[in-house]
């Protein structure tokens, strides 16, 4: 889904494409505590070569693409192995350029708790509101990917880098401390060679989601197991839909699905 933040507040719209052409995008804010019906047509196209395909991997990719896309690179899941800084390639030269040797920042956001993350400078808000955090603010600002890894990877054992989604989608938060107290206790534990690259600034995004109550329960669905989904829509937060039932489907995970919708 595609977002935006409007007086934090997160705005969704859903990019839909006929296999490689864009067709205009679903505002899907309007049609929350709205009967919607998706129907999975049993078949993905791939999101690079609009292939047509029975099972996707990575996201919308053949396995061939999974394997050699710089879209799947090892550096997007762990971004210190890039090295792209260095004239070194993982997969593809130009496209590393301009996705990896770009201003990145390393940062802290409060999803179903603390965790620190690193993004392209570029893709902020956008990827806090797609991880689901309430609440994020920047840690450091780097030049190029590597860098922003190197200082995530140092904070690993102090603070998470994953998100609990079913907590996320409950609305369930684990803060004891303000973020501020937390972004400057991870400050302190960054190493010596890295310190220079950590800002100062006191800016805390908020963000608010589009959802009429939380669930108790949570349940992930899959269109490849159930074709049809008709339910009330009752909220979205991250890249997942919210249904009044507490079942819930990551709309990312589908990407290149061939899917009708109906309001």
């Amino acid at each position: 889904m595609n977002t935006e933040l409007q007086d934090g507040n997160s705005i969704y719209s859903l990019p839909i494409k006929d296999i490689l052409s864009p067709l205009e995008p679903v505002s899907l804010n309007p049609i929350i505590g709205k009967e919607i019906r998706l129907e999975f047509e049993g078949y993905i196209n791939s999101i690079l070569s609009g292939e047509k395909i029975k099972k996707s991997f990575g996201e919308g990719l053949t396995y061939k693409e999974f394997m050699e896309s710089p879209q799947a690179s090892p550096s997007i899941f762990s971004p210190e192995l890039s090295r792209i800084h260095e004239g070194i390639a993982i997969r593809d030269y130009e496209w590393e350029v301009r996705h990896h040797l770009q201003p990145h920042i390393v940062y802290i956001s409060l999803t179903s708790g603390y965790k620190v993350g690193v993004t392209r400078e570029t893709n902020v808000p956008y990827r806090w509101i797609d991880q689901g955090a309430v609440q994020a603010i920047k840690l450091a600002e780097v030049p190029y990917r590597q860098l922003a890894g190197l200082i995530e990877v140092s904070l690993k054992e102090h603070i998470s880098d994953k998100t609990s989604w079913q907590k996320m989608l409950k609305g369930i938060i684990d803060n004891p401390k303000d973020i501020l107290t937390v972004r400057n206790e991870m400050a302190d534990l960054v190493p010596e060679e890295l310190k220079g690259y950590l800002v100062s600034e006191e800016n805390v995004t908020e963000i608010n989601y589009p959802i009429e109550f939380y669930p108790e329960k949570v349940k992930s669905l899959k269109l490849d197991k159930e074709k049809v989904i008709e339910k009330k829509l009752i909220g979205i937060k991250g890249q997942y839909l919210i249904f009044e039932d507490g079942s819930v489907l990551n709309v990312r995970s589908h990407s290149g699905y061939r899917v009708s919708i109906e309001v």
